[in-house]
């Protein structure tokens, strides 16, 4: 076993690859030598389970692991009651869409801390969070891992603390760090193999070891403003970072096993690969 390495969503390689609907994804996914896709619901779960079922056989068959991202407008940390409600609903119809696809990972915002402190938007997720958890149990999906992220605005909840105390409350939910929205929120300070380093022991610390070695990742380098992140960049961007180098040599040093989906501008494809070969390089 070893770390994955795909897009989140088609870059501009896959259409000069010829794609021309969700069904070709697999192939093309295995063609540029990548072995992870994340399938990209921030608009809407508009997928029907025939599609997903057969986008998941394909999937399989070219042994590519899927994974979901839930749509952008869930907001746990809402204090509408009727917005964190409809945001359990949009959970569970992310649930049972990846779990057609064969995939068993759903990536979530937490939402917007408002006007609310800090701690009263985390308390108000938290809740959604054990919601959300009983509504995939009942409907027979607790094995589908909600995968809370790493937000990269100054307003948003989900900094690195939060997500970890969301992550303490179920051995099922499993962190995604975004670490172009780490290093966007702290104004270029996650940017080094010490704080690298240093995400990756609190994960091992705070959740065990199997969720820091099986951890979901996003990467990509990320403009940032005083608000935080403001534009996801390309690899080629020599201004803003982070550096993806350091993290492949601490997943190779630590054998870690992790998912890690590439958000770069239109290249997220030929940026995965560039963080997949650069890590195989390393296990040599």
């Amino acid at each position: 076993m070893s770390a994955i390495f795909g897009p989140a969503g088609c870059s501009e390689q896959y259409m000069q690859l010829g794609y021309k609907g969700s069904l070709d994804i697999p192939r093309i996914t295995k063609e540029v030598g990548l072995d992870a896709f994340e399938y990209q619901c921030g608009r809407g779960v508009n997928i029907g389970e025939e599609k997903a079922r057969a986008l998941g056989k394909l999937a399989n068959e070219a042994d590519v692991t899927l994974s979901l991202h839930a749509p952008y407008y869930i907001s746990m940390s809402s204090v509408e009651e009727e917005k964190r409600l409809n945001s359990i609903n949009y959970i569970l119809s992310s649930a049972k869409a990846v779990d057609f696809m064969g995939g068993n990972r759903i990536i979530v915002h937490t939402g917007s801390c408002g006007k609310l402190p800090r701690d009263e938007a985390l308390k108000l997720a938290m809740n959604t969070m054990e919601l959300s958890l009983k509504a995939l149990q009942d409907a027979g999906l607790s094995h589908i891992h909600i995968c809370p992220e790493t937000m990269g605005k100054i307003n948003q909840l989900g900094d690195f603390n939060e997500v970890m105390t969301l992550c303490e409350m179920d051995k099922s939910l499993i962190p995604c760090i975004d670490f172009g929205h780490l290093n966007a929120r702290t104004y270029g300070q996650v940017n080094s193999k010490d704080a690298f380093k240093y995400i990756i022991e609190e994960m091992g610390n705070r959740l065990g070891e199997d969720r820091m070695k099986h951890f979901h990742s996003h990467f990509s380098k990320i403009e940032w403003t005083n608000g935080g992140e403001k534009k996801h960049l390309t690899f080629a961007d020599s201004v803003f970072g982070p550096n993806f180098e350091p993290l492949m040599e601490l997943i190779a040093e630590y054998s870690l096993e992790p998912t890690i989906i590439c958000e770069s501008d239109n290249t997220q494809s030929q940026d995965a690969l560039k963080m997949k070969q650069y890590y195989l390089e390393r296990l040599k």
